[in-house]
């Protein structure tokens, strides 16, 4: 019996919070199928350790840490590096306010290295403080700030180059080449 509460109160929290996991992991891989698989294997530890997540204030801090290592941790194996599926953009019910600035910035959050990715997803979307995002990844607050740093520079050159990349006749400026492109990485 005491199995079977446990259970019911495991589902009521997962599917109180199953479209915002999704989200998260969404914003994270871009691959709503490759989100799907996070949540899953996010859920799955949960439950394996619902018995200590249960009695936590934030729970649902302790699932959303779960879901960004678990796609850290598969960014960094070689099967990422060798595969890459891309999965089509979702068919939405709703319309959006300008779906080409929503393209835009998706496209320049999906460019942003695994961890700079996670560090500004946990800061924004999620709305997370410095030190709440450092615990998630398992660094520390100046790591946090400096890849915040990084990756809020990266969106804003992809961005300006989007918005002016026609105008320039499609040449990026100087300053948004990577270090790579110029010979240095």
């Amino acid at each position: 019996m005491l199995k079977a509460g446990r259970d019911a109160e495991f589902t009521e929290f997962v599917a109180a919070r199953m479209a915002a996991l999704r989200r998260v992991a969404y914003l994270l891989c871009q691959d709503w199928h490759r989100a799907d698989d996070l949540v899953q294997v996010a859920i799955t530890r949960l439950y394996a350790n619902w018995h200590r997540a249960s009695v936590m204030d934030h729970a649902e801090a302790y699932v959303r840490t779960i879901l960004v290592r678990e796609y850290i941790s598969e960014r960094r194996s070689g099967w990422a590096r060798r595969v890459s599926l891309d999965g089509g953009m979702p068919e939405r019910a709703g319309a959006q306010p300008d779906r080409d600035i929503a393209l835009d910035m998706q496209a320049a959050l999906a460019g942003l290295p695994p961890r700079q990715r996670a560090t500004i997803v946990l800061r924004f979307y999620c709305d997370l403080t410095v030190d709440q995002v450092a615990e998630v990844l398992g660094c520390t607050p100046g790591t946090v700030k400096s890849q915040t740093a990084k990756g809020l520079g990266a969106l804003r050159l992809a961005l300006e180059f989007e918005s002016n990349g026609s105008a320039t006749g499609g040449q990026r400026p100087a300053s948004a080449v990577s270090g790579k492109e110029r010979g240095h990485g």
